[in-house]
């Protein structure tokens, strides 16, 4: 029996890949003979640039950048061979014909400016910068790469990419003369000019994102995202208000139609995706199905005889969605059970080869099962296959 065991991450408790070790881990002391195919998930979030990276067989370095909130972190980003990518993931890059050959960095914007970085009671979008992020191109661009694939995933920012723009030589000048390289939106009301261009040592970026929000309005990363990143109601109207003003201005200075702000998925990430959009000429990319395309996963799913996935809540939306839900549906339309297991359960309605499992004790403190996930997945798989 084979089984593919395709987990995502379990927000603020398991990586996808110790989530998929786990369950191999479970499955082997439970069915002895069974293999076990791991494949972690991502699509752009925590973990992309490591999947992808080691996927490929390819050179996982590390430096140092700033922090969202100007604290030293090391970060992580990979350089991979394009030779080594898999045809149709190369093609979803655009590599074949523009540059065939050579060698593609993968960066992880949460890695620098992530959510996670920070302590709950520290998230505040007004001083989130993504500085960090735009230090990892840099230093990915000095590798002679000839292109950068970013993952824009987990964000701790609202800070449109200024941060990101300033690191790769954008500057912006105060109403009292004063020049700044990464404005965080409590400085925006002082802006009045922006200066320079991206250097033309950048190569082209590519950003791997799974969301259509624009970068304004009730759909848009500041209603949307906001609070998840600690926005106080209070400030929204201002904040959103801002926004517009800065985004016209960055629009103006690298000569940009203002519709860029509505834009699918312009609004990702605390619109960094706009921002580099008009500063660099990014371009998106549907993070799942690129990811699925480098993993192989389609031949994956058609070699297993059952498929084991999960991530920290699954409800109706995630069959929708993109991760695991995608992985069900593709797995359920060529006949394979599924089992899903996850830290809370909310699917209302029963689908024929879909099982689902709650990783979590009836009872238990939310705090808890976070401390306790890895053992509980562990746990949860291991009495699902276990042969009674």
């Amino acid at each position: 029996m084979r089984v593919l065991a395709a987990f995502d991450k379990f927000k603020d408790s398991i990586s996808a890949r110790k989530a998929c070790e786990a369950a191999a881990g479970a499955i082997a002391a439970a069915r002895g003979g069974w293999e076990v195919d791991s494949c972690p998930l991502a699509d752009g979030g925590e973990g992309f640039a490591g999947i992808l990276t080691q996927a490929a067989r390819g050179s996982e370095l590390r430096t140092a950048v700033t922090g969202p909130r100007g604290e030293e972190v090391t970060a992580a980003y990979g350089i991979v061979s394009l030779s080594r990518i898999p045809a149709a993931a190369r093609t979803r890059l655009g590599a074949e014909g523009a540059w065939p050959g050579g060698t593609l960095a993968v960066v992880e914007m949460a890695a620098a400016s992530g959510l996670a970085l920070l302590a709950p009671w520290t998230r505040d979008p007004f001083r989130a910068s993504s500085i960090g992020t735009g230090q990892l191109i840099r230093v990915a661009a000095r590798s002679g790469v000839r292109a950068i694939l970013l993952g824009v995933g987990g964000s701790a920012t609202h800070d449109l990419g200024l941060g990101a723009l300033g690191a790769l030589g954008i500057e912006f000048e105060t109403v009292s003369g004063d020049t700044l390289d990464s404005p965080v939106p409590a400085d925006w009301p002082n802006i009045r000019a922006i200066d320079g261009r991206i250097s033309g040592l950048i190569p082209p970026i590519l950003i791997a994102c799974d969301v259509d929000n624009p970068l304004l309005g009730p759909y848009g990363a500041l209603a949307v995202y906001g609070p998840q990143k600690g926005i106080r109601p209070a400030d929204a109207a201002a904040l959103e208000s801002e926004t517009a003003r800065i985004a016209a201005m960055v629009c103006h200075h690298f000569g940009r139609p203002e519709s860029l702000v509505d834009e699918r998925g312009a609004g990702a990430a605390g619109g960094i995706a706009f921002g580099l959009m008009a500063g660099a000429g990014a371009r998106l990319l549907p993070g799942f199905e690129l990811v699925a395309s480098w993993l192989d996963l389609d031949a994956r799913l058609a070699a297993a005889d059952i498929i084991v996935t999960g991530e920290g809540r699954f409800d109706d939306s995630s069959l929708s969605g993109k991760g695991p839900g995608a992985l069900v549906r593709r797995a359920l339309d060529l006949g394979k059970p599924v089992h899903v297991f996850a830290g809370q359960l909310a699917l209302t309605r029963e689908i024929p080869g879909l099982f689902t499992h709650s990783i979590t004790p009836p009872g238990m403190a939310f705090s808890e099962a976070l401390a306790k996930a890895p053992a509980l997945l562990a746990g949860a798989v291991r009495r699902a296959f276990s042969d009674r």
